[in-house]
C-alpha cells in the first residue's frame, strides 16, 4: 500500500510488501482514512473483502506498548477471534504489542494473567462478560471498539452482552461496526451507539462470473448419496454446511465410511480439536469439512473450490455468508444446494427470489447419479432393514408355537397387544429345547421345596428373606392356617 494515500508508516508499508500486499482493497481505501480521522464507521462488507486489515492497520499504527489496553475487538466465534488476533500479531512485528485472544473453552486463569499486560483484546461476548463480572477486565481505558460481524452476533443472541460491553467502554471511544448485511437491528444499534458515523457499503466481493450457483431437487433418503456422488467426482477442498451440530458429525462419519476424507467442525468439539481440525483442513490433510454456520465463521481459506448446502439455511444472509467462502482472490468456485423437504423448499424460495437468475436447477441424472434402493440406503445409514429382531433364547420354544412371546403393558392372556413382538416363521440357529418324555419325575415341586427347606434349616445359610423365597407357597400357607410357628433359625 502507498504510505502517502493511506497515511502509513514506512515500517507498516514494508510489512505489507513482504506479504505481497501492494494495492489496498476498495473497503480499505474507504475505511482506513476515516479511522485515522477519528470517525465512527459502519461498513457493510462480506468475508474476504479485506475488512480485518482495514481496522487492524490503523489501530496498530496509533498504538505503543506503554499505552496499556486501548483497543477491543468483539467477534462471534473463537475461531474468528484467533484469526483476527493472528493478523494483529503478524502486522505489529517490531512494536512488541500485547495482543490477547479471549474466548471460551480454555482456561480463564491463563487469559486473566495476560490481560494485565495487553494492548489489544480480541474476544467473544460470553467470555468478555465473564471476565467483567469477575472484576478481572476493566474497559474504561479502551478508546477503540470494533464490532466484527455484528449481524451474526445479533443472530446468536448476543445483543444484551454487546450493549453491556459498550456501556463499560469509555464514552470517548471510537466505534467501528462491520456487518455482512444492514438489517433493521444493525441500523438501530448503530444509531444508538455511533456518533456521526461514516457509512460504507461495498458491492459483493464475489464476482458473478467466478461463482457458479446450482441446486438439486432430491429426497431425504437420496440426499446423502447425492452428496457423496458429487464429492467423489471432485477431490478439491469442499465445505459442507449443515444447520445442526449432530448432523455434521453424522455426515462426516458416513462420508468417511464411503472413502471420503471428511471431518466435522461444530461447537461440541473442544478448542484444541477445533484448532487442529481447522489447521489440518487448511494444510489439505483432508479435503471435505462439514461445519455449522457458527463454527465456520472463523475460516479464512482461499483454496475452497466448492461449497455445499446440505441443509438449506433459514435466511438469505446465512446463504450469502456460506457462498462467500469460495470464489475468492480471483479464483473460480461453485456453490451447490441440495433441496429435499418441503420446509427447505420454502426457505430456498426466498434465496431464489433474492438471487434472481443466479441459481440454476440441475438434474442428478445428468451427472450420472443412480438412485440407491431403500435397503442399501438404510444399510449405509447404520439402520438395516428387512431383518427381524432376534428374541432372547429363553423365548425360542415359544417362537415356534406362534404365540406372543411377551406383551408390554398388558395381561398374560395378551388382551392388550400394543407392543407385542411378531413371531418368525422360520426358526433361528438357536436350538429349541425338547419336551420331556415319559412319566413325570417323582420329584414334584412340593417335594423339591420341602427338601430344599430342610437342607437350608440344617445349614442355616442365607438371610431369612432368601430362605423364605425357597418355601413352597402352598405348604407355607397351610402351616399358617394350622397356626404352627415357623422358626427359621434360633433367635428369630
Amino acid at each position: 500500500m502507498k504510505s502517502e494515500s493511506m497515511q502509513l508508516s514506512k515500517e507498516m508499508v514494508a510489512l505489507l510488501q513482504q506479504r505481497d500486499i501492494i494495492t489496498p482493497t476498495p473497503i480499505q481505501k474507504e475505511i482506513v482514512p476515516a479511522i485515522f480521522a477519528g470517525r465512527d464507521v459502519i461498513a457493510q462488507s462480506e468475508t474476504g473483502s479485506g475488512k480485518t486489515l482495514s481496522f487492524a492497520i490503523p489501530i496498530i499504527e496509533r498504538m505503543n506498548r506503554r499505552d496499556g489496553l486501548k483497543a477491543l475487538v468483539v467477534c462471534p466465534t473463537r475461531e474468528l477471534a484467533v484469526q483476527i488476533a493472528h493478523e494483529f500479531v503478524k502486522f505489529s512485528h517490531g512494536k512488541h504489542l500485547g495482543i490477547t485472544p479471549i474466548y471460551g473453552g480454555v482456561s480463564i486463569n491463563e487469559q486473566a494473567r495476560k490481560i494485565s499486560r495487553t494492548n489489544i483484546i480480541v474476544g467473544t461476548p460470553g467470555r468478555l462478560i465473564d471476565l467483567i463480572d469477575r472484576g478481572i477486565l476493566d474497559l474504561n481505558t479502551v478508546t477503540t471498539l470494533v464490532l466484527d460481524e455484528a449481524d451474526r452476533m445479533l443472530d446468536m443472541g448476543f445483543i444484551k452482552d454487546i450493549e453491556t460491553i459498550m456501556h463499560k467502554v469509555s464514552k470517548e471511544r471510537q466505534t467501528l461496526m462491520f456487518s455482512a448485511t444492514l438489517a433493521k437491528e444493525i441500523v438501530t444499534l448503530s444509531r444508538k451507539y455511533l456518533n456521526d458515523a461514516v457509512h460504507v457499503q461495498m458491492a459483493a466481493s464475489v464476482k458473478p462470473e467466478l461463482l457458479r450457483q446450482t441446486y438439486y431437487q432430491t429426497t431425504p433418503d437420496q440426499k446423502l448419496h447425492l452428496l457423496m456422488h458429487l464429492l467423489k467426482s471432485d477431490r478439491d477442498l469442499a465445505l459442507v454446511f449443515c444447520n445442526r451440530k449432530h448432523i455434521t458429525a453424522k455426515i462426516a462419519k458416513q462420508l468417511s465410511r464411503g472413502g471420503i476424507a471428511a471431518r466435522c467442525l461444530n461447537g461440541d468439539l473442544s478448542q484444541g480439536q477445533r484448532e487442529k481440525t481447522t489447521s489440518d483442513f487448511r494444510h489439505k490433510k483432508f479435503n471435505v469439512l462439514i461445519a455449522t454456520d457458527v463454527a465456520a465463521r472463523g475460516l479464512h481459506i482461499e483454496d475452497i473450490t466448492h461449497v455445499y448446502n446440505y441443509e438449506i439455511p433459514r435466511d438469505v444472509e446465512s446463504y450469502t455468508h456460506r457462498v462467500g467462502r469460495t470464489a475468492r482472490a480471483g479464483a473460480k468456485g461453485e456453490a451447490i444446494s441440495l433441496v429435499a423437504t418441503g420446509e427447505e423448499r420454502g426457505f430456498f424460495q426466498r434465496i431464489l427470489f433474492t438471487y434472481k437468475g443466479s441459481l440454476a436447477l440441475k438434474d442428478a441424472n445428468d451427472i450420472g447419479f443412480v438412485k440407491v434402493k431403500a435397503e442399501e440406503s438404510s444399510s449405509q445409514s447404520g439402520e438395516p432393514t428387512g431383518t427381524t429382531r432376534h428374541l432372547p433364547q429363553r423365548h425360542s420354544a415359544e417362537r415356534n408355537t406362534g404365540r406372543p412371546v411377551h406383551v408390554h403393558g398388558g395381561r398374560k392372556d395378551g388382551v392388550r397387544k400394543e407392543r407385542t413382538y411378531q413371531m418368525q416363521e422360520s426358526t433361528s440357529n438357536i436350538e429349541t429345547p425338547e419336551e420331556p418324555s415319559g412319566q413325570p419325575s417323582n420329584d414334584s415341586r412340593q417335594d423339591f421345596a420341602r427338601r430344599k427347606r430342610e437342607q437350608m434349616m440344617k445349614k442355616k445359610v442365607g438371610p431369612p428373606h432368601a430362605r423364605k423365597r425357597m418355601w413352597d407357597k402352598r405348604s407355607f400357607g397351610e402351616m399358617l392356617r394350622k397356626k404352627k410357628k415357623v422358626r427359621l433359625y434360633k433367635g428369630d
